[in-house]
């Protein structure tokens, strides 16, 4: 299980910044959205023991998130569309791409900055960009204004109820509920996508075991037909 809280203890604000720059720079986000690890960061960062000021975090994390989306959105440049056929994103899944996809049909360049507020699209949301060939500049413009909102709102929301005494109370039990919250919905995709395999394989050896038995009947149609015309020139010769 993806422990938070010894994330945060052991690596820091460090720690933070990395996981966060992985999220869109290398499609981490599917298996570690990063909103809970913000809200805890904020939480944590308004105890005794906070493991870094709230204003390195709400410095650091846009700046780290804003990176992730350049690697991103360069690799969806300098791949294009072969970058989709990647193993990482077939894990993800079609579904989650065409999602992405949809988002930016529908509205556009704007999708970079509300994506950053919709787990796995906010994964997505560079790389798609870069191969729609989005120009550079509208593309940062959108994912800076989203990082900033995202990354410093939901660490600042954290750190506000962070002074709530249930929540100094009862945090290490809120941790564990978040990460519950993240790995649910990824043991569902795990399932999911195990048993569509599954089904993948049963059609394909389905329609080899088809195309076989037509194979077969065929040839033995071809051998009975080739029979039938040399038993037919000998009954001819025999006649004459």
């Amino acid at each position: 299980m993806f422990d938070v809280d010894s994330l945060l203890t052991t690596f820091g604000l460090a720690g933070v910044l990395l996981v966060i720059f992985m999220e869109t720079g290398v499609l981490i986000g599917f298996i570690f959205p990063g909103d809970t690890l913000l809200f805890t960061a904020g939480i944590m960062a308004a105890s005794d023991n906070a493991f870094a000021p709230l204003w390195a975090l709400c410095t650091g994390i846009p700046l780290a998130a804003a990176l992730g989306d350049q690697l991103g959105y360069s690799l969806g440049r300098r791949y294009g569309p072969a970058a989709l056929q990647s193993r990482v994103l077939n894990w993800i899944g079609p579904e989650a791409v065409a999602r992405t996809e949809g988002f930016f049909d529908r509205y556009g360049a704007v999708t970079v900055l509300f994506a950053r507020f919709i787990a796995v699209v906010r994964t997505l949301n560079p790389l798609v960009a870069g191969i729609a060939g989005m120009p550079r500049l509208a593309f940062t413009f959108w994912s800076v204004l989203g990082c900033v909102i995202w990354g410093a709102g939901i660490t600042c929301l954290g750190y506000l109820l962070g002074g709530v005494p249930f929540i100094q109370d009862y945090l290490d039990l809120i941790i564990i509920a978040g990460v519950c919250v993240v790995l649910v919905p990824v043991v569902v995709k795990v399932v999911r996508l195990r048993t569509h395999s599954r089904r993948e394989q049963d059609r394909i050896r389905e329609t080899l075991a088809a195309q076989d038995g037509t194979e077969t009947d065929t040839a033995t149609g071809t051998d009975a037909g080739d029979a039938g015309d040399a038993t037919d020139d000998i009954t001819g010769r025999n006649a004459v």
